[in-house]
């Protein structure tokens, strides 16, 4: 949730689905009087306009469920702005089958958890569902067999039978500080919240070659955009192509209203779908829908979203060319040549399937990325 100061009003609006919906417009006095609230209940100082604050505080619900509340204030033009991030803990984990990973990626991933040891990223940019993904993995892996450590920013949800940290820049405990410490824990697995930084990514490939299974999150645009990442965090090429299992890149789509989706005959456009046509099934591929809105969907025509993948196994000739340096294109184009399925496939299935529309696609992921220009 937002509140956006502005000249003579306060604005407050919510993302949903990904995108930003406006729900109230208050007098500039009201406003204001509601931020000194939300930073009293905070704990921040209200008094203080001119920094960035930070601060939490637990809202109880009726029903005796509680919602975390993670409050970030900004000093801007016309006063301060104030971002609420709601982490309901009592919302349920998704499963790895529920993330939206076509058939062969969920099988490829499900051979990179269970590899004993080695460094398993997550890509994409803020707000793709990484740690969504994350958390799917390790209540996958966490089955009472192993100790799994993770090193969070902040630790969204409570998962029995994980040993879940929090970083405090306050004190200067960071990743870095926090993943040395994990190992001396003894860990099977580790998940470090993101790799930021040229001493997290060193020590994570470090313990990925030790013996520890590492999950991690990066931002890169595409998965083989990751292993660029990682070198230009100084990450010595030879370690981190002896440690790396595989680069999942991903993004956020939404799935079209099942009430009021509308349909579009193709006929006339027979060979829209002839580059997935060898994994689709019989029946799909022979319509188009699109969006147009209902009661049921708050008129938007769309109602959740799902995952658009790039699952990325790392072969013994990927490997060559990480230790080569080769580049972005040249990783990308032998990934693809040994079968991964890329973003502009995965998204027409997507659409095939009837799960989304073409607009939605060409929203979320960038046209680069879809082979328009090829």
């Amino acid at each position: 949730m937002f509140f956006s100061s502005n000249e003579k009003h306060v604005t407050v609006s919510a993302r949903h689905l990904g995108l930003l919906r406006l729900l109230s417009v208050v007098p500039a006095e009201l406003g204001r009087r509601c931020i000194a609230h939300i930073k009293a209940v905070a704990g921040m100082d209200v008094a203080e306009k001119r920094r960035p604050l930070d601060g939490r505080c637990i809202y109880q619900r009726e029903n005796g469920s509680s919602l975390d509340l993670r409050i970030n204030t900004l000093p801007t033009l016309y006063g301060e702005d104030v971002t609420l991030r709601l982490l309901d803990r009592d919302n349920r984990l998704l499963a790895l089958e529920e993330l939206g990973l076509l058939r062969r990626d969920h099988n490829q991933l499900l051979s990179l958890l269970n590899s004993p040891s080695g460094l398993m990223l997550v890509t994409g940019p803020t707000g793709s569902g990484k740690t969504t993904t994350l958390y799917a993995c390790l209540s996958y892996l966490n089955n009472g067999e192993r100790k799994i450590n993770t090193i969070e920013d902040p630790v969204e949800y409570a998962v029995q039978g994980i040993r879940q940290s929090q970083i405090n820049p306050k004190i200067e405990v960071d990743f870095p500080e926090l993943l040395r410490s994990v190992l001396r824990q003894a860990p099977d697995v580790i998940m470090v919240g993101e790799v930021r930084d040229p001493v997290t990514a060193e020590t994570a490939v470090r313990a990925a070659n030790s013996g520890h299974l590492v999950l991690a999150t990066l931002h890169a645009p595409v998965a083989a955009g990751a292993i660029q990442s990682m070198l230009s965090l100084g990450v010595h090429p030879h370690f981190l192509a002896s440690s790396l299992l595989g680069v999942m890149a991903q993004r956020l789509v939404r799935t079209l209203c099942p009430q009021c989706k509308t349909s579009f005959d193709i006929a006339d456009s027979p060979h829209t779908f002839d580059e997935v046509k060898r994994w689709m099934e019989a029946e799909q591929g022979k319509v188009l829908y699109g969006p147009v809105g209902c009661d049921a969907c708050h008129m938007t025509g769309y109602t959740g979203r799902t995952g658009v993948f790039e699952v990325l196994p790392i072969s013994r000739d990927l490997r060559k060319l990480i230790m080569a340096r080769e580049p972005i294109q040249v990783v990308r184009q032998k990934a693809v040549a040994d079968g991964m399925v890329e973003f502009r496939h995965s998204a027409l299935l997507k659409v095939a399937r009837g799960e989304t529309s073409v607009e939605e696609v060409f929203r979320a992921v960038p046209t680069e990325y879809l082979g328009v220009d090829d």
